[in-house]
Formats: C-alpha cells, structure tokens, sequence
C-alpha cells in the first residue's frame, strides 16, 4: 500500500526491546510507502544507524526524562520539530514521552496515535492519571488482544478507538537458512557450546530483570541435576543488566547456592537475535508477570524453535500450547524441569516438526509485513477521521 503522510514517532530511547524494534519497522515501512518517518528519542542507541540505514530521520532529544519541567519543555521542542518535517501523526510509545508528545500534537493541530506496549503499575489517583496519557490517542494501538483487553477494563475509551495489532517478526530475518554458519560458529564459541555435545541448549532471553524470570529457569536447572540430568542441558541466559548490576549479582549468588555453575551461563547483551535462536535447541519465556505480547516467543517460532512459556498474558496468543511449544503455570521452577526432561525424551523427527509448526503459526499471524500494514491503515483511518 502507498502513505503520503509524515510520522513522528516519540520513544525513550532506541537501545534493545520490543517497542524499539516496532519503532524502527515502522518507520521502514512509512518509508517505503512514500512516507516520512521521524524518531525522536534519546542520543546514543544501538539502533540508530538502523534507524537512518532505513532513511528516517533521528532526532536525538532528551525524550525519556520524567522530570515535569523538562517534559513541558519537550513539548515545544517537539512543537518545532512537527513544523521543521511537516508532520502529520505524532505517535507515542512510553508514557513520559507521551505526555510531551500528546501535548504538542495538541499544540500543532496534529493527530496524536498511542502503542500501548506493556502494562503499568496503578495503585495511587495521581500514578493512574499518568498512566492514562497511553489512552488519549485519537487511536490507541495495542499490541495484542490481551492488551485491548486490559486498556478498555482500565480506562474510560470507546472500544473502536482501541485496534489491536500484534507486534510482527521479519520471517526473512528470522529464518535458520539465512543464519550464516559463521554467525552460528561464532556465537557458540563466545557462549562456550559444543555443538559436538549431547547437551541441549536452553536459551532465556531477555533484559536481566527479575520479571522476567531468570531465576525460575535456575531453580530447574537444579532440580534437574538432582534427578541426574545435568549432562543433558547448558542454560543461556542472555540479555543486558542495564544498570541493574545488583540483580545480576543476585543471579550469579543463585547459580553458585544452588551448585549448577556447570549447567547455567549469564552471557551478556546478545546483537544477534537470530543467531542465538539457531544456536539453541528450545526457547524460555518465563515471566513471573504477564507479557503484553511476547516478543521473544514470536521469534523464536519464526526461527523453528519450540518455546515454554508462563500461561498468562500475550504468550496464550503467541504460543499454541503440544503444537509450537509449552505452557507452564507461573513461577513453576517443578513444571519447567518436567517440561524440559519431556522435550529432552523427544525424538529428532518430533522436536523438527513442532519447529515447523511454530514457524508456520508465527507466518500466519505474526509476521512483519502484516503489523505494518495494520498500522498503516490506522494511521490512513486516524488521517481521514
């Protein structure tokens, strides 16, 4: 399809996760429908240059400051910079941007669009009156049904102005034969696997964050070396602490209190995804919260790999459970163990074919292509209302 407009897309930063990543295939896919595509966010992310390689425009701006001052006075630097490109869409990713964002889309005279990526602690009026800035988009964007769901149970919104569509995955990036050998052999040699072995390789990835369940996947690492299965599996846990050095140190405590050193590695920041899926056998996703969508279990798919996931939140839409892989109940460290023991008995031919499935389920509704195309129409619907 063909868009004449201009987006302006407002994030904290454009550094590592999900709402990074649909920032910039979206700014793609603006692009290469005739489009303009602006980001403005934090200087200094990783995925700059991806940004400018896919001809959008960046504009580094302290966006991602909660400071009520410095907020107000991202209002008018946006203001211009809707002048300077002409643009016709501001759209919000994060709260704390959204404010400056929805306020100079305001201003301007300009729609204002929200993507509503997660979800967001509420106990007090004044943190619930924060939150709600997601909400206050002529279209609010969410990246699952899941979280339609919670938007129109949490804020006073019409349910046609809320679209649900799921975060997509490049199925050309995210396929095994466009993994290089090279790429393979380099990162199993920096996360010390032999692919000679008989282990299978159990890949968690994810920002090292105690949501994101690291140490459930430690605890059955041990339950499985008590039951004399630690030949059997080397854990990965992959994913940058982003200052959260304490946390780590909390991880790398458990790993040795709980004796499995030899079974469990923390490896740091992983650049490529797609490499560290091909490298492994299965795939964790064991949030101790529910997930708005679940980006790694999509990509993981994509790249024909079996996921366990926590049974709550996006995965029961990303995951279909005996088919593309697992759902276990939430902080089930027992459940986890079993589930992988039962993968571990599998046969070649058994693990291949739910491989198979998981990329054909992921091509079918997940894909790149069709987010952005969704969100193209949104943005036309938000234009012609």
């Amino acid at each position: 399809m063909t868009f004449q407009g201009a987006v302006l897309q407002v994030i904290p930063e454009l550094q590592t996760g999900g709402a990074e990543r649909t920032t910039i295939d979206i700014a793609k896919a603006v692009v290469d429908a005739g489009g303009k595509a602006v980001v403005a966010a934090r200087d200094g992310g990783r995925m700059v240059d991806e940004l400018l390689g896919a001809g959008a425009y960046f504009a580094p701006m302290d966006v991602h400051t909660k400071n009520p001052w410095k907020m107000w006075a991202n209002r008018g630097r946006l203001i211009k910079l809707i002048a300077e490109h002409d643009i016709d869409i501001v759209h919000a990713r994060s709260r704390a941007p959204a404010w400056s964002a929805l306020w100079a889309a305001r201003a301007a005279g300009r729609k204002f669009v929200t993507t509503y990526h997660g979800f967001y602690k509420a106990k007090t009026a004044p943190k619930r009156f924060y939150n709600s800035v997601m909400a206050r988009g002529d279209i609010v964007i969410a990246n699952s049904n899941f979280t339609r769901d919670h938007i129109l149970a949490t804020h006073n919104v019409t349910p046609d102005k809320v679209v649900a569509i799921p975060r997509g995955v490049d199925m050309d990036v995210f396929k095994w034969a466009k993994v290089e050998g090279a790429r393979r052999a380099g990162l199993a040699a920096a996360w010390a696997l032999d692919r000679g072995e008989s282990r299978l390789t159990v890949l968690l990835p994810g920002r090292l964050t105690a949501w994101k369940g690291q140490s459930i996947a430690i605890e059955a690492a041990e339950l499985l070396k008590n039951t004399g299965q630690q030949a059997l599996f080397t854990f990965i846990l992959a994913g940058d602490a982003q200052g959260r050095d304490g946390y780590e140190a909390e991880l790398q405590n458990l790993i040795a209190a709980r004796d499995v050193g030899d079974m469990v590695r923390i490896v740091g920041h992983c650049n490529d995804m797609p490499a560290a899926y091909a490298v492994c056998d299965i795939v964790l996703s064991t949030s101790v919260r529910p997930e708005a969508f679940g980006r790694v279990a999509a990509e993981a798919q994509a790249m024909g790999r079996p996921v366990i996931a926590t049974d709550h939140g996006g995965a029961r839409e990303t995951v279909l459970g005996d088919v593309t892989g697992w759902l276990i109940p939430p902080c089930d460290a027992a459940a986890l163990a079993s589930r992988l023991t039962a993968f571990a008995k599998m046969s070649d031919a058994g693990r291949n074919n739910m491989g198979l499935e998981a990329r054909r389920h992921v091509a079918e509704r997940f894909s790149v292509e069709a987010m952005c195309e969704a969100t193209l129409r949104a943005y036309e619907r938000v234009l012609d209302a």
